[in-house]
């Protein structure tokens, strides 16, 4: 009995030494290794200032010529002669078809034939009269007989107005069969082939000609939009509304921006009840021809911000829907503040509608790393470094 009991002491011992050790380790847990508390991280913040931003929205566009004007041919007849290609620039009056009708050219000659006629008739009216009147004046006849000639003589007059008018009509109707421009612009689509019967009711129109000087650019607003617009922009009409909007621009199909730029003059206003959306048409200057009519691309509209706050998309978080950022208190301990946004056009930051005040300090990286009421050192980083970095 007496050998069992050292030994128990000395695994009570034993026992006792390593609960010491386990009290020591958590003695200096949270502590550095030297013993003492953690040290507190430094995180870069950003004191928000006002700061002005322009912001903008593309919007889907189809481009029109000012005019599109479909050429139809007003008599009946085949293609006898196209002088024109598909895509050709034309000026007014350039001969474009020649119809072949000839019908036309014989109802010429008939009524050049009548003019003929009448004229031989007029005169040999105007012969009786001269005849009849010495005459009369002689008491010879009797004055009705000059009278009856008088009259004879008007009615081949008007038999000879009659014909030149018939003449007239005829050579309009033969006019007609030279078709040439209504206006400068460009050619579209030849359907019809020479030798193609054509008339004055066929469906489908020789070709459409576009005036391209300038071009519209037509796009439509939401119902929610436009209601934005309206609240935002001076005026009390819709169209006072658009003489203050800044010069908009046109995207075209390849992501490349028009280099003129353009104005948005006329808005129809009314909410289509099928799309939901209300109708604008922007014009843009073309001089060149570039812009051809049934063309895609968008519509990018301006909108100056002044005094705003703007933090970069890098220093938010987002959490069940809505967006945070950490802010810096008096106690420098990080807080989670929730903000409503806009992006900006680069991609790269917001402007803050609603969250922040202008001087708070807002921590701009590592964010997904912090905690609410974490303590941390922070580190003051100017608006202008953060932009050269943020483009960097």
């Amino acid at each position: 009995m007496s050998t069992r009991l050292p030994a128990i002491a000395a695994g009570l011992l034993a026992l006792l030494s390593v609960a010491a050790c386990g009290n020591k380790k958590k003695d200096t847990a949270g502590k550095d290794g030297k013993g003492g508390p953690q040290p507190i991280k430094e995180y870069p913040v950003l004191v928000v200032r006002p700061d002005s931003v322009t912001l903008y929205q593309d919007y889907p566009a189809t481009v029109q010529g000012q005019q599109n004007v479909e050429i139809r041919p007003k008599v009946d007849g085949y293609v006898e002669a196209i002088y024109v290609d598909e895509g050709a620039n034309v000026r007014k009056g350039q001969r474009l078809f020649h119809i072949s009708a000839p019908q036309y050219e014989q109802d010429v000659r008939t009524a050049r034939a009548g003019v003929l006629t009448a004229e031989a008739d007029v005169s040999t009216a105007r012969m009786g009269v001269n005849k009849v009147a010495p005459l009369v004046a002689r008491g010879i006849i009797s004055k009705y007989e000059l009278e009856g000639a008088q009259y004879t003589l008007d009615a081949k007059l008007a038999a000879l107005a009659q014909a030149k008018a018939t003449l007239a009509n005829a050579l309009t109707n033969l006019g007609y069969t030279d078709i040439v421009s209504p206006l400068d612009g460009v050619i579209g689509s030849l359907p019809n082939k020479i030798g193609s019967l054509v008339s004055s009711t066929s469906a489908e129109p020789l070709t459409t000609i576009s005036s391209v000087n300038s071009v519209y650019a037509y796009f439509s607003l939401s119902e929610k939009a436009l209601l934005s617009f309206t609240r935002r922009r001076p005026g009390r009409t819709l169209q006072e509304k658009l003489t203050k909007v800044p010069d908009v621009r046109l995207v075209l199909a390849d992501g490349t921006v028009y280099k003129y730029p353009g104005r948005v003059k006329t808005a129809i206003g009314q909410i289509d009840t099928e799309t939901g959306a209300s109708s604008f048409r922007a014009t843009f200057p073309n001089p060149n021809g570039f812009l051809r009519s049934g063309s895609s691309g968008s519509v990018r509209t301006f909108q100056p911000k002044e005094n705003v706050l703007i933090v970069p998309q890098s220093a938010t978080y987002e959490l069940q829907g809505k967006r945070f950022v950490y802010v810096v208190g008096q106690d420098t301990a990080a807080h989670a503040v929730a903000i409503t946004t806009t992006p900006t056009p680069d991609g790269q930051s917001f402007v803050v509608d609603k969250g922040l005040k202008a001087g708070q300090k807002v921590v701009l990286e590592g964010v997904a790393t912090l905690k609410e009421n974490t303590k941390l050192k922070p580190k003051v980083v100017s608006q202008q470094k953060a932009k050269t970095e943020l483009a960097g």
